[in-house]
C-alpha cells in the first residue's frame, strides 16, 4: 500500500466509505473515539471552572475516574482502529492485482501498491490528483472510455486494454469495474480491480495461431478428414450410467431406436475437401442428408452401435476397415482412424477421423488372391481336361476317408478307362485322341454334383470319387456315365463319327478297403477283372 504522509492518507481511510472495509467495524470505533474526546474536553473545561471546585470531593473524584475510564476506552478504540487499518493495508498490498477506488467524477482517492505500480504514479505525488477520465495514458489505452461507460451506466464491466507505456514487461491489462452503491442506493464511485493478463493474452494468441495452423493443415491434407463433437453424447451416456444403466450393450439391444437418437447427439465440426471428394459430394449438407436417409439401414445401425459403445467406454482411438457408399452410389473400401485432439480426451468435444481410400488396394489384393487360388487349382488340375489331377486325388481322398471314419459315412470310387483307345489314336492321330479324352472328361463332369468329383488319372484312365455313395448308388452313377459315353459321337466337329466304350471297376469304403491306397487298389482290381473278362462292363470289387 502507498505509505501515509502529509499528501496521502492510509489506504483504509480511502475505503472506509466503501465495501473494502466493513462499516460495522470502522464507524463504531471512530464514533466512540470522537465521543470520548468530546466528553473529556468538556470535563477538562469544567474542571478548570472555579465553580467545579465547589463540588464535593467524592463527586469530583467520581468525575475524574470516569474521565480516566473514557480515556482508556479511547486508546483501546484507536488501537483497534489502527489494527484494522493495518490489516486492510496488508491485504491490499498483498493482492496480486491492482485495486483502486474513484469518486463519482472518476478521481482516484485510494489505491494499493500494485495499482500505483501499474499506473507508474510517482511516490512523492498525491494519488488523489489523478483523474482517470483525463489521464493521458489511460485515455490512449481506451481504459478511460470503459470508466466513462461504467460511470454513466452504473453497471459492472470487464474490458481489456494495453498496459501503460512506462509499465515494464506488461502488454495487456484487464479492468474489472463495479459501481459502489451504499445501502440507501446512493452512487459513491467505482471500485476497480486490474490484473496483468499479458501471459494469458499470449497464450490465447498462441492458441489462435495454433488453431489457424491446424485448420490450414486440416483443410489442405490429401487424406480425407472429418472432425466431430461427441461431448453431448458422452454426457448423455454418463447420465444413463448415473441413472443406473451400467450395461449399455443390453440397453441398446432392448432399445435399438435409441441408437439413432444417440447418433444425432454427435455433431460435425467440419470436413476437408479430400473428404468431399471421397464422398463424391460438393458440400457437407449433401452428405448429412444422405446419412439421415440411411439411418435405418442395417450397416448404419451396426456402425452406430459400435461408435456409441466406444464413446461410452471413452476409447476413441480406433483403426478399422469399412465399406462406404458415396453419394453417387460408388462402393468404396476405406481405412479409418479416429482419435481425440490433445486436450479434449475427457470431453471428446473434438474427434478427428482420417479416412484413406483403399479400394484399389483391396481390388488388387482380391485379384492377387484369385490369381493365387487359380494357380493352386491349376496345380491340382490336369492341363488337358481341366479335371483334378492325381496330386489332388491323393490329398482329398485321404481326408474324405478320415472324415468317414469319424462320422461313419461311406466313400465309393469308380476306376474307368476307355476300351480300345489305342485303336482310336492309331486311326485318327494323337491330337484327335486328345480331343476324345477332353470330350469324355466333359461328359463325366456333367454327370456329377458336388461333392463328387472326377480325376484325369493317366492317359485314358479316369477316377470318380463319390462321397456318401454306397455300392448300389456308385453302380448307378457308373451306368449313367457309361451310357452317356456310349451314346456320344466323338470327333463329329472334326468330320468323323467315332464311338467309344468304357470299362468300370468300383470299390467302396469301408466295405472293400480301410484306407486310401487299398481303396484305389480295390477299384483298380475290379477294373482289371472287367478288362480280363471282355471289357465294356461294370464290376464291383469282390
Amino acid at each position: 500500500m502507498q505509505s501515509t504522509n502529509r499528501h496521502q492518507r492510509p489506504f483504509s481511510d480511502y475505503f472506509q466509505n466503501t465495501m473494502l472495509v466493513s462499516a460495522s467495524n470502522i464507524h463504531p470505533l471512530k464514533t466512540l473515539a470522537g465521543s470520548i474526546r468530546s466528553f473529556t474536553g468538556k470535563v477538562s473545561k469544567l474542571s478548570q471552572n472555579s465553580s467545579s471546585k465547589e463540588l464535593p470531593v467524592n463527586e469530583r473524584n467520581e468525575l475524574f475516574n470516569r474521565i480516566q475510564e473514557l480515556e482508556d476506552k479511547c486508546r483501546r478504540a484507536e488501537d483497534a482502529l489502527f489494527t484494522l487499518e493495518e490489516r486492510n493495508r496488508l491485504l491490499g498490498d498483498s493482492a496480486p492485482f491492482g485495486i483502486f477506488v474513484t469518486d463519482t467524477d472518476g478521481r482516484i482517492f485510494g489505491a494499493n501498491q500494485k495499482m500505483l505500480e501499474m499506473l507508474a504514479w510517482p511516490a512523492d505525488q498525491d494519488i488523489t490528483q489523478l483523474k482517470i477520465l483525463k489521464y493521458p495514458p489511460m485515455v490512449d489505452s481506451g481504459a478511460a472510455y470503459a470508466f466513462q461507460q461504467c460511470l454513466e451506466k452504473r453497471t459492472r464491466m470487464t474490458s481489456d486494454h494495453s498496459c501503460l507505456p512506462s509499465t515494464d514487461r506488461c502488454a495487456h491489462m484487464r479492468y474489472h469495474l463495479s459501481p459502489v452503491i451504499d445501502k440507501n442506493g446512493r452512487f459513491l464511485g467505482i471500485i476497480g480491480f486490474v490484473e496483468d493478463v499479458t501471459a494469458l493474452k499470449h497464450a490465447e494468441e498462441n492458441i489462435v495461431a495454433s488453431e489457424k495452423k491446424y485448420r490450414q493443415l486440416f483443410e489442405s491434407a490429401p487424406v480425407a478428414m472429418i472432425e466431430r463433437d461427441a461431448s453431448k453424447l458422452k454426457l448423455h451416456l454418463d447420465q444413463l450410467r448415473a441413472d443406473g444403466i451400467s450395461d449399455l450393450q443390453t440397453y441398446f439391444d432392448r432399445h435399438p431406436q435409441e441408437l439413432i437418437r444417440c447418433m444425432e447427439l454427435i455433431k460435425t465440426v467440419g470436413c476437408n475437401s479430400a473428404f468431399l471428394d471421397l464422398m463424391e459430394a460438393q458440400t457437407w449438407e449433401e452428405i448429412d442428408s444422405s446419412f439421415q436417409m440411411a439411418n435405418n439401414s442395417q450397416n448404419f445401425m451396426r456402425l452406430a452401435r459400435e461408435i456409441i459403445l466406444m464413446v461410452g467406454d471413452g476409447n476413441i482411438v480406433d483403426e478399422r476397415e469399412e465399406t462406404l457408399i458415396t453419394l453417387k452410389g460408388t462402393e468404396k473400401r476405406i481405412l479409418g482412424k479416429s482419435l481425440p485432439l490433445s486436450g479434449h480426451e475427457d470431453t471428446l468435444s473434438r474427434i478427428v477421423i482420417a479416412m484413406i481410400d483403399i479400394t484399389k488396394r483391396k481390388q488388387a489384393e482380391e485379384a492377387l488372391r484369385a490369381s493365387e487360388q487359380r494357380f493352386r487349382e491349376q496345380a491340382m488340375r490336369d492341363n488337358l481336361t481341366g479335371l483334378y489331377n492325381r496330386r489332388y486325388l491323393y490329398q482329398s481322398l485321404a481326408n474324405l476317408i478320415e472324415r468317414a471314419k469319424i462320422d461313419g459315412s461311406v466313400v465309393s470310387l469308380i476306376f474307368m478307362d476307355l476300351d480300345r483307345f489305342k485303336d482310336v489314336v492309331d486311326a485318327y492321330g494323337h491330337l484327335n485322341g486328345s480331343a476324345v479324352i477332353k470330350e469324355v472328361a466333359k461328359i463325366i463332369q456333367e454327370t456329377l454334383e458336388k461333392p463328387a468329383y472326377a480325376v484325369a488319372y493317366a492317359g485314358d484312365e479316369f477316377v470318380v470319387v463319390l462321397p456318401g455313395f454306397d455300392p448300389a448308388q456308385a453302380i448307378a452313377q457308373a451306368q449313367k456315365i457309361q451310357t452317356r459315353i456310349k451314346n456320344n459321337i466323338f470327333l463329329y466337329d472334326q468330320g468323323f463319327e467315332v464311338r467309344i466304350h468304357s470299362s468300370v471297376g468300383i470299390a467302396t469304403y469301408p466295405y472293400h478297403a480301410d484306407n486310401m491306397n487299398s481303396l484305389l487298389a480295390a477299384a483298380d482290381h475290379a477294373l482289371f477283372d472287367v478288362k480280363d473278362s471282355g471289357k465294356g462292363s461294370i464290376k464291383l470289387y469282390r
